[in-house]
């Protein structure tokens, strides 16, 4: 029995399959394709080749893959701008903290307190106000204005204490505090030492006999019923015993009270600044100061001009305001007349300390 050939119908609808088959493979390889373009796009945007690999979440249709592939941006380039009009919030970066009150203009950081590294420890009425004033003229130092008197009066307040006191510095710069009775203090060099070992000291001397009648004066001003100089300054005028007792008295034996520092400092930790050179040449003073210190000589000759009413050097330019500034009413005031005789015993009692601490510290004074 002879077969039919297939109708013509059904020899078309043959190649329906592979076609179907084709279709799978094509958009199946699209797939493929889009989502290894995703996977490379992840890393390489989530820091590259170091950055730990996660694994992709396969799209689940090429239309979502396009979605995600739009959202991921290559690698290396910046993100699109917003259009004009847009209403996305604009990102500004974080203000760093004002510095505080007391830090020096236009300092990078605010600073801290710390302990001073350098004391002006002495003597009183030689001259550690003008001193300190001065100093403070330097970029590289702050000083605190008032006298703390914590190694004398209130070491019982602790040293956080201490610190609390003391202007804010930078790394770079030197905090310097000043209380002239610290000198005359028996305990001062011991508690100093027990703080900080490398403190730098300055003593500020003058002729110990003109610096009593000084003390003495500010002492009148206070309390104008004080007995005599003459009679405050001996026990037995005729038989030319003075009286060490008084404080006035006592402070101008300056061998005496640096005995007590040598045993905890070395002399290349002390400075001895001449009250009559400071006034007569105040820069080359003070280049000496600024040596000690370590610091660069920036107050020099144009930093002062010299007052005729008060007889004493003042400052053209002041740390705080800018403007000329001289000390106060209490510096630079006449003194009482004192009796030329009393003046000379006093100068005979005083020579042998004066020659012992010439010797001491290696510089004649020429009090003498």
């Amino acid at each position: 029995m002879a077969h039919r050939a297939p109708s013509g119908r059904a020899s078309a609808a043959a190649p329906a399959p592979s076609r179907r088959l084709a279709r799978r493979v094509l958009v199946l390889f699209t797939l493929s394709l889009s989502c290894s373009y995703l996977c490379y796009s992840l890393l390489c945007c989530c820091g590259g080749p170091a950055a730990p690999r996660a694994r992709c979440a396969p799209a689940r249709s090429a239309a979502a893959a396009k979605k995600l592939l739009q959202k991921s941006r290559p690698c290396g380039r910046p993100p699109p701008a917003e259009p004009p009009g847009s209403a996305a919030p604009v990102r500004r970066p974080r203000e760093p903290p004002a510095p505080p009150a007391g830090s020096p203009p236009g300092s990078a950081r605010p600073g801290a307190k710390r302990l001073p590294q350098a004391i002006v420890v002495g003597v009183k009425k030689g001259g550690t106000r003008a001193v300190l004033e001065f100093i403070r003229v330097h970029p590289d130092v702050r000083a605190l204005g008032t006298e703390p008197h914590f190694f004398d009066r209130n070491y019982d307040r602790g040293l956080e204490w201490y610190r609390s006191l003391m202007p804010r510095t930078l790394d770079s710069q030197i905090t310097v505090e000043k209380t002239p009775s610290y000198f005359v203090t028996k305990e001062a060099p011991r508690r100093i030492f027990n703080m900080s070992r490398d403190t730098k000291l300055i003593v500020v001397v003058r002729n110990p006999v003109t610096r009593a009648i000084s003390d003495y004066t500010q002492t009148l001003s206070k309390k104008p019923d004080i007995p005599t100089f003459e009679g405050l300054s001996f026990r037995n005028r005729s038989l030319g015993l003075v009286d060490t007792s008084w404080n006035a008295i006592r402070i101008g034996m300056y061998a005496v009270h640096l005995e007590s520092w040598l045993q905890y400092f070395p002399l290349s930790q002390i400075h001895f600044v001449s009250g009559e050179k400071l006034i007569t040449d105040p820069a080359g003073e003070m280049g000496k100061v600024q040596d000690f210190l370590g610091i660069k000589r920036v107050i020099t000759d144009k930093h002062f001009y010299f007052n005729k009413t008060k007889g004493f050097p003042c400052l053209k330019k002041s740390e705080s305001s800018g403007l000329p500034r001289c000390l106060g009413k209490s510096k630079g005031r006449t003194h009482v007349q004192i009796d030329p005789e009393v003046i000379e015993q006093l100068r005979d009692f005083y020579r042998p300390y004066n020659i012992k601490f010439y010797e001491t510290v290696g510089q004649d004074f020429r009090w003498e």
